[in-house]
C-alpha cells in the first residue's frame, strides 16, 4: 500500500448537466487522471450543506491514484441558499438520487466537457460514495429501500449500473431509534438495509453521536449488520462524525481531526473500490492485512 505511485490530477467545474423538472441545472465537479484511460468511475454525494467543492482529501487521493469522480451539487448545498419554505426542500432526498443516476445516464456529457478525457471512462466499472445523507443517498442505489410508516419498503431505487458503494458515517434506522424532531422533520430517515444486495464498505466511527438518533455510535454500523453480504466494515477507533476530517483540508465541522485517520480511509476505501471493481486484484486484502498487523491500529475491518 505505501508503494501507490501519484499521478497528476485533472479537475474542472461546473459541468452543467439537464436536469428537466429539478427547477436548475446539475452542476458537477468532475476530476480525473491527466492520463491513463479505462478509469473507473466514482460518483460521489455530498453531506447535508455541503457542495462539489467539498471532500478534496478523499476526491484527491482517488483520483491521483486512478479514478475519475464525478460530484454533484445536490438543492441542500448551502451555495445554493434555497430560501427554508422553498417547495423544492422536501422532496431533496429523492432529488438527491436522481442527481446521482443522472450523472451516470449523462457520462457522455461529463467526458465531453473536460479537455482530454473523451473516451477514457470505464463505463462497465462504476461505483456510488457518499459521506453522512450523501450515504443514505448512495444506500439507496445499492437496494436500500425508504420503509413507510406501517415499515412495509419502500420504492426500489436501485441502479444495477453501480457496481459497488462506499457508505461514510452511514444513518442507520428509523423509527423508534429517531429523537422527536428527526422522526418530524425527515421521515426518509426510515432505511431498510435488508435488500441491499450490492457490495459495499461501510465506515463509521465509534464515537460518532448523533443528534438524530436516541442510540450511541453504533447506529451508524446498521447498514453493514442489516444488510446481505458481501459487505466489509471499518470502524474508526476515536472518531466522529467528520472521519477525521474527509470533508475538506481545513473544514470547521471537522471535530476530531487527525490526518493519520483520513489518511487509512484514504487508502481503504481507494483499495475496496479497486478490487470490488476490479476481480482478482489484491489491493482490499493487502490493506486489511496491513491494518491487522498494526500494532498500534486506528481501527478494524470485518466482514461477511
Amino acid at each position: 500500500m505505501h508503494d501507490l505511485v501519484s499521478t497528476p490530477v485533472l479537475s474542472l467545474r461546473p459541468v452543467a448537466l439537464a436536469a428537466p423538472g429539478r427547477g436548475t441545472d446539475l452542476h458537477v465537479r468532475v476530476s480525473a487522471p491527466a492520463t491513463g484511460g479505462e478509469l473507473p468511475v466514482i460518483v460521489f454525494s455530498h453531506g447535508f450543506g455541503e457542495s462539489m467543492d467539498g471532500y478534496a482529501p478523499l476526491v484527491d487521493f482517488w483520483t491521483a491514484h486512478g479514478f475519475a469522480v464525478v460530484q454533484p451539487t445536490h438543492l441542500d448545498s448551502r451555495t445554493l441558499g434555497l430560501a427554508p419554505d422553498d417547495p423544492s426542500h422536501p422532496g431533496t432526498w429523492r432529488t438527491r438520487i436522481e442527481d446521482l443516476t443522472r450523472v451516470v445516464d449523462q457520462l457522455d456529457v461529463v467526458e465531453a466537457a473536460v479537455p482530454g478525457l473523451a473516451g477514457r471512462l470505464d463505463r462497465t466499472r462504476i461505483a456510488a460514495a457518499g459521506h453522512s445523507w450523501g450515504a443514505q443517498t448512495v444506500s439507496t442505489l445499492l437496494g436500500a429501500r425508504v420503509l413507510d410508516a406501517d415499515g412495509g419498503p419502500g420504492e426500489d431505487l436501485s441502479d444495477p449500473r453501480i457496481s459497488a458503494g462506499v457508505l461514510l458515517a452511514v444513518p442507520g434506522t428509523g423509527g423508534a431509534d429517531l429523537t422527536p424532531f428527526a422522526a418530524e422533520h425527515f421521515p426518509f430517515m426510515n432505511p431498510g438495509f435488508a435488500r441491499m444486495t450490492t457490495p459495499a464498505l461501510v465506515v463509521a466511527g465509534d464515537r460518532d453521536q448523533s443528534a438524530l438518533s436516541v442510540r450511541g455510535p453504533e447506529w451508524f454500523t446498521d447498514a453493514y449488520s442489516l444488510s446481505p453480504g458481501p459487505k466489509s466494515l471499518l470502524t474508526l477507533f476515536g472518531a466522529e462524525h467528520s472521519l477525521g476530517g474527509i470533508s475538506g483540508y481545513a473544514a470547521t465541522e471537522t471535530t476530531d481531526e487527525s490526518p493519520e485517520r483520513v489518511a487509512l480511509v484514504q487508502r481503504l476505501t481507494w483499495a475496496f473500490l479497486r478490487s470490488a471493481l476490479h476481480p482478482g486484484d489484491t489491493a482490499f486484502s493487502a490493506a486489511r492485512a496491513e491494518l491487522a498487523q498494526s500494532t498500534d491500529p486506528l481501527g478494524r475491518i470485518e466482514s461477511k
